[in-house]
């Protein structure tokens, strides 16, 4: 279909074909930003990430994302090699060099580092990590609610690959998506072993039955910061929350449902697997919801 819609589309802004980007140190011209192709991150995938957004000068929830960046590179047993504050400065120096005040994306990643040989073994990297933060001027712009498609592919166990973990390891999501978008849908709705409704490839998922909020138990998802952070508002407001296990049947007869990420916040779904949820509009709740979370954000 020609009028599939991203979770992370964004308004075009010709400022970003002039970015500068932040590598090892160096803050240099998008056309000058590169790494090598022997980098752990390119030839296996090896390293992990944060998406963070900028709101009128302040990078939201910036501690959050990076207590899950170090305990992420910790996890993998990558030395970042910068403290918290010399990361925060990098981020704040790239900020000025481009000029950003508001309605701005950091993607900030870590990989082992440049390899001596194309083989997996950790201690082939030896020249590293590799540090780079993309800031673009980015303001979400959906036309419409998002269709999803439940897809085969499973959230995992952690013993496979945590889902928790932001890495660079991502083909499992893109299979999902390149399935729900054969499908003649968005993005992907992705079950856990259990055969519960977990998450999408890129956000986490939330349904309103009878006035009530419900999510996926944290066993299989990502460990969302906007995730939480509707959870934590649904709680000080009084807005009847769970984290539990639900199904595809409780998921079908919802009043509504929405999507959670650091990019588009809170984002309504119009379709699950051809049903209609609620008016295919967004809900009174998920409204509300976005209200609070706005107003945290400007807080």
């Amino acid at each position: 279909m020609t009028d599939n819609v991203s979770t992370h589309q964004a308004e075009d802004d010709a400022r970003n074909e002039a970015i500068l980007i932040y590598v090892n140190g160096q803050i240099v011209p998008k056309a000058q930003a590169m790494v090598s192709v022997y980098d752990s991150g390119f030839m296996l995938g090896d390293g992990v990430w944060e998406g963070i957004r900028l709101y009128n000068g302040t990078w939201s929830f910036l501690d959050e994302h990076l207590d899950r960046l170090f305990e992420a590179a910790k996890a993998i047993d990558i030395d970042i090699g910068l403290t918290r504050a010399q990361l925060v400065q990098a981020m704040l120096d790239t900020q000025a060099a481009n000029a950003m005040t508001t309605d701005a994306h950091a993607r900030l990643m870590v990989t082992r580092g440049v390899k001596t040989r194309p083989f997996q073994h950790p201690k082939l990297s030896q020249r590293g990590p590799t540090v780079v933060i993309i800031m673009e001027h980015s303001r979400p712009k959906l036309p419409r609610p998002i269709r999803l498609a439940t897809v085969p592919h499973l959230r995992g166990l952690p013993m496979t690959q945590d889902p928790k973990l932001n890495s660079h390891s991502k083909l499992n999501c893109i299979l999902a998506c390149i399935a729900a978008e054969k499908a003649g849908a968005d993005e992907a709705l992705m079950l856990d072993i259990h055969g519960f409704v977990n998450t999408t490839n890129a956000c986490n998922f939330f349904i309103v039955r009878k006035g009530q909020v419900w999510t996926s138990t944290a066993d299989y998802c990502m460990n969302g910061i906007t995730r939480q952070k509707v959870i934590d508002l649904c709680r000080a407001n009084a807005i009847p929350v769970f984290e539990r296990n639900f199904t595809l049947v409780d998921t079908y007869s919802a009043e509504e449902a929405f999507l959670t990420g650091t990019f588009g916040a809170q984002t309504p779904v119009n379709t699950i697997d051809g049903r209609t949820i609620g008016t295919g509009e967004m809900g009174p709740i998920t409204q509300r919801i976005r209200s609070l979370y706005k107003d945290l954000v400007g807080a």
